[in-house]
């Protein structure tokens, strides 16, 4: 209770000092701890964060918006994030272009569903590149092989599930070929590591760590992906882009290998007032920012105001698009 009470007093001192200034909360909705949205979000909302009482960023201190205190939250990932957002319990978060696309204009994944037309995006972030790590001696070396395999496809609500089954469809196979399951990542690299699991799947910035951690201790093959071997693929998924995995990621693949990735991007509602997004867009591509991204992971070095805009298939917040036409982004 002491400590509570202490926490409750600091706050309002430094809530006192800060004049009027208000606190306000902005949650950003990610994915599994393992993955590579939770880091990413973890720095992100540092970067934006200024709570009442802060230094200022012209005195060293925070150079996020001031009285806000945003958290980033792990999450089962696109789906679920943009469900929570149309739901109101989230104020943003993270998804794959093809979900966040598909979810704004009701087809794909979400034909038969009410489009979630108030999604409003903030930024285009980084690539996510498609993964599917397989056991050196489950004998795995092309999509085709996974038949009669026992593969993890991820959770129910994440993209990666949607990917997975566009990518087994592409190759000519469905869920009833092989032995489905639906894991987080670093649930499915426990498996693995026990013997229980021939191959999953995850999209994900590399390197991923659970993915880094089962390689140091478990020998792993990442599986090519390709347009050449499964042109259907693009042919009817336009937002994936032909990607590679350089060789050296992960332990024990030492050579390039060819796989596809979708853009991940920072989403919200239009409900969200604009002069707070205009202010988050611009704190998270001040100077501060930049250095965190690319001190903080290395997919942060990829999250660079020049593609901010790639590939974004839902309109902007108004507040981000003020940002980006005071910029020179936008016309």
């Amino acid at each position: 209770m002491k400590i509570v009470a202490s926490a409750a007093l600091a706050l309002g001192v430094a809530a006192s000092s800060a004049g009027a200034q208000e606190m306000s909360f902005f949650r950003i909705g990610t994915g599994g701890t393992a993955g590579t949205y939770y880091p990413i979000g973890g720095l992100l909302a540092n970067a934006i964060s200024n709570p009442p009482g802060s230094r200022s960023c012209e005195e060293g201190g925070s150079c996020g918006v001031p009285g806000l205190v945003a958290s980033a939250l792990s999450a089962n990932g696109s789906v679920a994030n943009i469900n929570a957002i149309a739901g109101g319990t989230l104020e943003s978060g993270f998804s794959q272009s093809d979900v966040a696309t598909w979810a704004y204009t009701g087809t794909g994944i979400w034909e038969g569903k009410p489009a979630v037309e108030s999604l409003r995006a903030i930024a285009n972030l980084y690539p996510e590149s498609i993964h599917l790590i397989a056991s050196a001696e489950s004998g795995i070396s092309t999509v085709a092989d996974l038949k009669g395999k026992r593969v993890s496809m991820d959770e129910p609500g994440s993209g990666t599930l949607v990917d997975a089954r566009i990518i087994l469809d592409g190759y000519g196979l469905s869920e009833e070929d092989i032995t489905p399951e639906f894991l987080k990542p670093d649930q499915a690299a426990d498996r693995m590591r026990d013997g229980a699991m021939d191959a999953f799947f995850f999209v994900g910035g590399y390197p991923a760590g659970a993915i880094s951690e089962l390689a140091s201790q478990h020998d792993v093959k990442v599986i090519p992906i390709s347009c050449d071997d499964a042109p259907k693929i693009c042919e009817e998924f336009k937002f994936f882009a032909e990607d590679t995995v350089p060789g050296g990621t992960y332990e024990g693949n030492a050579d390039d290998v060819t796989t596809l990735s979708v853009g991940a991007q920072w989403i919200t509602s239009a409900e969200q007032p604009e002069d707070l997004i205009y202010e988050i867009t611009k704190a998270l591509w001040n100077d501060n920012t930049r250095k965190q991204l690319d001190a903080g992971h290395s997919k942060g070095k990829m999250i660079t105001k020049d593609t901010a805009l790639n590939g974004i298939g839902v309109p902007l917040h108004p507040g981000a698009e003020k940002f980006y036409k005071e910029a020179g982004l936008l016309q």
